[in-house]
């Protein structure tokens, strides 16, 4: 499969590529900054160089066009304010999700936030995070055209992966590697049956594998 990653230098994102890479996928991962681009190299990513706070839905679609899949993994990350959750993590999604309905991609992932809530109430730079996440992922459900997935993970760490999980609809909260994330992502983009789904991830007792094959009816 050929799969583009929006916010392709983070974390989880560098972690999927290897994995995708490793298997044999072609994969593309959307970058702001052209220093980034030799990280993506190394995980076996090609580069593709594009801000997604300015970029328009044709230029970001001129990238999508060709793609079996979308990952949107992209984020102000931490130390950011207010405005940059709102322009990242909620206004580059709902652009990817124009920009892949435009592209006529409709495999379309979403890596979301436990507790992400559009109505979430609080002054906080952290509820403002889950406000923008609750938004976007309410405007990637509302798209017919997209085969969307949304996945939201319980509080990150960066342990080692094992591989098992718990995957649901509601889990409760608990932690879950980045690692495990990665491999996640990858299973659902091979299970289409998923489609439609918005699930939570922590760490559990449940193959992987397995676990998602239970949240698809297989």
């Amino acid at each position: 499969m050929r799969i583009v990653i929006a916010g392709g230098h983070g974390q989880i994102a560098l972690r999927l590529e290897r994995v995708l890479a490793a298997r044999g996928d072609e994969v593309v991962g959307i970058i702001r900054r052209p220093e980034q681009a030799d990280a993506l190299r190394e995980a076996g990513a090609e580069p593709a160089v594009l801000d997604l706070e300015s970029a328009s839905v044709d230029e970001v679609a001129a990238v999508l066009t060709g793609a079996d899949a979308v990952v949107f993994a992209a984020g102000a990350g931490p130390g950011s304010g207010t405005d940059r959750k709102d322009s990242v993590d909620r206004g580059a999604a709902v652009l990817v999700a124009d920009a892949a309905e435009r592209a006529g991609v409709r495999r379309f992932l979403v890596v979301s936030s436990m507790g992400a809530d559009a109505a979430r109430p609080g002054d906080e730079v952290f509820d403002a995070y889950l406000r923008a996440k609750g938004a976007a992922d309410d405007s990637v459900r509302g798209r017919s055209t997209l085969d969307w997935t949304v996945l939201r993970p319980g509080m990150l760490t960066d342990d080692a992966g094992k591989g098992l999980v718990a995957l649901a609809a509601s889990t409760g909260r608990g932690p879950v590697p980045r690692d495990d994330v990665a491999a996640a992502l990858a299973e659902l983009l091979d299970t289409p049956a998923t489609a439609g789904l918005t699930l939570e991830l922590i760490s559990g007792s449940v193959p992987l594998s397995v676990a998602v094959k239970d949240v698809a009816g297989n």
